[in-house]
């Protein structure tokens, strides 16, 4: 792809305006430990341990309820769906890993009271549960054998070729994916219910019914190749993106017909710390054509997630790979504009978090500190409650660690009020939440 000349020019006059607000507070809390689970199958037994000696795999039986990369509104105003990712950080070591979507129901702590505890809670309808179960989920499938690319249910002795264990034969059975299939870091409903998911080893847009059921062949991205691309794997391609550099981030519009998938790294030959958005046709399940840029701050960085607030802008999680315990972490949350940018051209943005400077006057945390800091070296879910309201949420890793000290990280639950609002911000948990329960119940929950 050809960059216009302009585009350095307006790079550099991209780079973030000042902050929409000095001061933002922690206004609710909650966290899910490490060690949370669902039901099986086995799970982990190609991972590494953590250097810690905690919660060492392999989950007999069990599946781990982390790695959250992106969230939706739940059934109801209390409950969140939050999808995990691959599994254990590689494709090679997450075949026994399934990719699932949870129902969750964060407490929050707040200064009038909240237990600042997580539970599962029904997909269907936000109720609360005792246990992450089979009514707390989803499972991606591909049973009816769509997606058209190679899949652990199809070579299953690849990954039980005597030199690794075996793995459980109900994912065979139902054509279950894995973590070893795809690296789902994002995913929308449309209009029309169907789910969008955006994939890193493609990069790939993977799409599924309401029951999570993959309805289609993956869709590339033209022209741009991550090493796990199945042409480059086969040789009819050269990759020219970094490897886990697919899509991370990825918003869809309020009106349900317009995807917007954000990379991680940058495609070579593109200039150095700038990340391409691609805008996708929903109802032509096809490309647009239309591109626009979005500059970090430093070309060291990543993005964490997308998520659209109106037409044309969106919030963008951007970050340092530093935490608490190595390094100087650089975690914030920036709003983007497209309004007036030609394809080709870079994004407006204005910081509006420094999640590494939050007021907590309330220590909703309990660590005895009035100011709260998010120093996990991946944050990758943000959505808006209302104008002054964002819940973030990090990806823990499981069972790695290292955020905040050196253990296994938690999962923590961010309600943050914002200093200056956003205008146009409109509450998710309306018509969104009615759709999807509308969505669900017409479709049935998906396998596994």
């Amino acid at each position: 792809m050809r960059i216009p000349k302009p585009l350095v020019v307006a790079l550099a006059a991209a780079i973030s305006a000042p902050a929409m607000a000095a001061t933002n507070t922690l206004v609710g809390w909650a966290m899910m430990p490490a060690d949370t689970f669902s039901d099986g199958p086995t799970s982990g037994q190609m991972a590494n341990a953590n250097p810690y000696g905690t919660f060492a795999p392999p989950y007999e039986n069990r599946q781990p309820v982390q790695g959250f990369s992106a969230v939706l509104p739940g059934a109801d105003e209390n409950s969140f769906i939050f999808m995990t990712d691959n599994g254990f950080g590689g494709q090679t070591n997450s075949a026994d890993t399934l990719l699932r979507l949870y129902s969750v129901r964060p407490d929050f702590r707040t200064a009038s009271g909240g237990s600042g505890k997580v539970s599962a809670s029904d997909y269907l309808s936000g109720a609360p549960l005792a246990r992450f179960t089979h009514p707390s989920r989803l499972t991606l499938n591909d049973i009816n054998q769509k997606l058209e690319l190679p899949i652990q249910a199809d070579y299953r002795f690849y990954y039980n070729d005597g030199s690794k264990p075996r793995v459980d034969s109900a994912i065979d059975f139902g054509r279950l994916l894995t973590g070893a299939d795809l690296d789902v870091e994002s995913v929308r409903r449309d209009k029309n219910c169907a789910m969008w998911f955006g994939d890193e080893f493609g990069p790939y847009l993977v799409k599924t019914d309401a029951s999570g059921t993959v309805t289609r062949s993956a869709i590339s991205l033209p022209g741009v190749y991550a090493p796990q691309h199945a042409d480059v794997v086969a040789g009819r391609a050269t990759a020219n993106l970094g490897g886990s550099g697919g899509f991370e981030g990825m918003a869809i519009n309020p009106r349900g017909d317009r995807l917007y998938a954000l990379l991680e790294k940058s495609v070579s030959g593109d200039p150095a710390g700038t990340l391409r958005i691609n805008e996708f046709d929903i109802d032509q399940e096809r490309y647009s054509g239309k591109v626009f840029f979005y500059r970090l701050q430093a070309p060291e960085h990543a993005i964490g997630d997308m998520t659209a607030i109106d037409e044309t802008r969106f919030l963008v999680i951007e970050r340092n790979g530093a935490t608490a315990t190595n390094g100087t972490p650089f975690k914030k949350i920036y709003l983007i504009d497209i309004r007036g940018v030609a394809s080709g051209g870079a994004v407006h943005k204005t910081e509006v978090v420094d999640l590494m400077q939050l007021a907590d006057p309330d220590d909703l945390n309990g660590d005895g500190q009035r100011s709260f800091t998010f120093p996990y070296v991946t944050i990758e879910s943000v959505l808006p409650l209302d104008a002054r309201t964002l819940l973030v949420t990090n990806d823990n890793n499981f069972p790695y660690g290292g955020g905040r000290g050196l253990n296994a990280d938690v999962t923590e639950f961010l309600k943050i009020r914002l200093a200056k609002p956003i205008p146009g911000v409109r509450p998710p948990h309306l018509q969104q939440a009615r759709d999807a329960r509308r969505c669900e119940m017409s479709a049935g929950l998906g396998q596994g």
